[in-house]
């Protein structure tokens, strides 16, 4: 992959798969996002959160085709705006699944 090509990708869309649907919806709205409860058609409820650069994150309750995952992820916060406020720094947490969460707090 060119360099060029690389500054032209951006993530869009980023679906985490959860056995604690409310649970984790509460947690990443603690840090900050704010989530649509949506259903399409005879789908299972889910919940989406746009970023302020158009990103997609959407918690949508796991099954036995689509298991929870151990993606690492990362965000950068301010840490007065989460619950509960952290200092600035490096702080590694997990999510209702246990999946490591980095959070960058300015």
């Amino acid at each position: 992959m060119s360099a060029t090509s690389a500054k032209a990708t951006r993530i869009t869309l980023l679906v985490l798969y959860t056995d604690h649907l409310e649970e984790s919806r509460a947690f990443y709205t603690g840090l900050g996002l704010s989530f649509v409860r949506e259903q399409h058609g005879r789908g299972p409820i889910h919940y989406s959160a746009t970023l302020p650069d158009g990103t997609v994150i959407e918690l949508y309750p796991a099954t036995a085709k689509r298991p929870v995952s151990r993606v690492r992820l990362g965000f950068s916060v301010e840490g007065r705006a989460v619950t509960p406020p952290l200092a600035p720094g490096r702080h590694v947490v997990e999510d209702p699944d246990g999946r490591a969460v980095e959070l960058y707090v300015s």
